[in-house]
């Protein structure tokens, strides 16, 4: 990976941190779908310029990207921090995204990774791990399922965009808009009625936390993200968004007010020397092109 590209995926797993905190403000005011639907709904206002059809024989594993990334992996996460008396403990758990996506990636797409770069990506998790051992994670098992679902989901996606071809950025943006719509605006109306119909008390904040989700997460998150897996192995991008706990727990204590533990210390020690072996290791083999099977 480039130093450039390293910088934009740290950049994304900043921006993503963030999120949790965005996310969690939205949850005062709107549900879970009326939310992640008025997300969607703007994206897709500003992307439809943008929507080109893809390559020939892509339209199933566009659809399946845009639902996975799109409805199911955002509105399961809403969900989860609606249920959490903490930030911390969802940003944490929704990386269990990185080692399913790893995992899926070398099943089903034939990518690699070296042993070392394996085990690296292994003392990081464990660092995500730690952090999550602290009690009021394990007091949340409704939530923390939830999470882990919407991490599942993300992985999903993830897989399932490394292999498209001939989309570019926003128009995987608006094809994703135009495919969890219809659902979301169904479930809704099966699950949240009044929710159609009617807003809750919402204040100056959590409209801006419903544009952070969409400019910020969605427009250049997601997008950066995009582009990064189009010309990186995935194995190979996923381990540095591990920053994304250590950012989101940082913004969950500074803005929210959570109250981790010394697992904090540690585990984020833990997570960023794992990215620090990662990235001595793409930059020692960019510089030795023979050093392959890391």
């Amino acid at each position: 990976m480039s130093t450039r590209d390293l910088l934009l995926v740290l950049g994304v797993s900043l921006v993503w941190g963030f999120n949790f905190v965005a996310g969690a403000k939205g949850m005062q005011a709107f549900t879970p779908l009326q939310f992640v639907t008025l997300r969607f709904a703007c994206v897709l206002l500003i992307t439809l310029p943008f929507l080109r059809r893809p390559a020939p024989g892509h339209w199933l594993q566009l659809a399946g990207a845009g639902i996975f990334l799109g409805a199911l992996h955002f509105t399961f996460l809403q969900w989860a921090l609606q249920l959490s008396a903490d930030v911390t403990s969802v940003t944490i758990l929704q990386n269990m995204s990185i080692p399913f996506a790893v995992l899926l990636a070398m099943l089903f797409l034939g990518e690699r990774a070296g042993w070392r770069t394996l085990t690296a990506t292994g003392v990081a998790f464990t660092g995500v791990l730690i952090i999550g051992l602290d009690p009021l994670v394990l007091q949340q098992s409704k939530a923390l399922m939830i999470v882990l679902c919407s991490a599942l989901f993300q992985a999903l996606g993830s897989v399932l965009m490394r292999g498209l071809r001939g989309i570019s950025t926003f128009s995987f943006q608006a094809w994703s808009s135009v495919f969890s719509l219809p659902i979301l605006v169904g479930a809704m109306w099966v699950l949240e009625p009044e929710a159609m119909t009617s807003l809750g008390p919402v204040g100056p904040w959590h409209w801006a936390a419903l544009a952070y989700s969409i400019f910020m997460a969605s427009l250049v998150g997601h997008g950066v993200f995009f582009i990064l897996v189009q010309r990186n192995p995935l194995p190979t991008v996923m381990p540095y968004l591990l920053t994304m706990p250590v950012f989101g727990t940082i913004f969950g204590v500074l803005v929210w007010g959570d109250r981790p533990g010394w697992r904090l210390l540690l585990g984020g020690t833990m997570v960023l020397s794992g990215i620090l072996v990662i990235t001595l290791r793409g930059r020692r083999k960019a510089i030795v092109p023979a050093a392959v099977g890391d």
